[in-house]
């Protein structure tokens, strides 16, 4: 029954009377979703579309103040809070970087903590992902029992990407890092940073680079950031991988092109079979049927 320390993410809280309103017109998620008990999944994008920061939103309770808490990469959270700090004008909100007393826990067939431990919910992007939950750095250690690289090992297997890690902030839409995927873009709420960019590309169904899971033939996974080939063909580059899988960041087109005419696709020379989870709902490589 795992449940881990996720040492490195860090917690950004955005309070105030302002708060909600602030952070709404700024990331692609619908703070009408989020509350005590529903977390959402969303980013922060540049103007031109792409993810600068990606994280899990969290409410505390109305009875503590019904702040918002985001659950960011820590190396990422003094950035996020500097950033929304630039858009907060004459908002009457409070952005503070609080990674060094909150930390996050995250389990899975593993009872979930009390609500009196801390902010607790289901992870918002694929059940099997479990529960997360912000506590006390000084409690962290009573909810975790396994390595952070079991996590990463289970997020792998279910084909979840994360910023930072999968992909570059700075340098990928969200429908190619899955975030359309994973409910962390909400397409009828009002406007947000880079919002005119992401809807016409949801409109226009114009990804063709996306992150896919992946099984490596022999059970060993490749580097980080090499490149994923067909014959000659470049497709793509490898995000992480684990236990013999793992994700890539590769064109749909080329993907869908070498399975058509037989080609093994290879990366970091060893071959891999594109696996699709169930959760993910556009047109895969290799199964026509796959639903857009």
């Amino acid at each position: 029954m795992p449940s881990v320390h996720l040492a490195d993410r860090g917690v950004v809280r955005v309070s105030g009377e302002d708060a909600k309103t602030f952070l709404d017109n700024l990331i692609t998620c619908d703070l009408d979703r989020v509350s005590p008990e529903a977390a959402r999944f969303g980013a922060l994008l540049t103007p031109q579309g792409k993810i600068l920061f990606d994280f899990l939103v969290f409410q505390a309770p109305e009875e503590i103040g019904g702040a918002y808490y985001l659950d960011v990469l820590k190396l990422y959270a003094p950035d996020l809070a500097k950033r929304l700090g630039f858009y907060k004008l004459r908002a009457k909100v409070a952005v503070e970087d609080l990674s060094d007393s909150l930390s996050l826990v995250a389990g899975w067939n593993a009872p979930r903590p009390d609500d009196e431990a801390g902010l607790v919910v289901e992870d918002p992007r694929v059940p099997a992902l479990g529960w997360r939950a912000i506590v006390a750095v000084e409690d962290s250690g009573e909810f975790a029992q396994d390595p952070a690289e079991v996590y990463h090992a289970h997020r792998i297997g279910l084909g979840v990407p994360e910023g930072g890690r999968d992909f570059l902030f700075g340098d990928a839409f969200p429908h190619e890092a899955l975030m359309d995927q994973l409910q962390g873009v909400d397409f009828d709420k009002g406007c947000y940073v880079g919002q005119e960019v992401v809807s016409r590309m949801q409109h226009r169904g114009t990804a063709r680079t996306r992150i896919v899971p992946a099984v490596y033939e022999g059970g060993f996974a490749a580097d980080l950031g090499v490149e994923v080939m067909a014959g000659d063909r470049l497709l793509g580059k490898t995000g992480t991988g684990a236990e013999g899988r793992g994700l890539l960041m590769i064109r749909l087109d080329r993907a869908e092109d070498a399975l058509k005419n037989g080609e093994t696709i290879r990366a970091g020379g060893i071959p891999v079979r594109l696996e699709r989870p169930s959760w993910i709902r556009f047109a895969f490589p290799g199964e026509q049927g796959a639903a857009s």
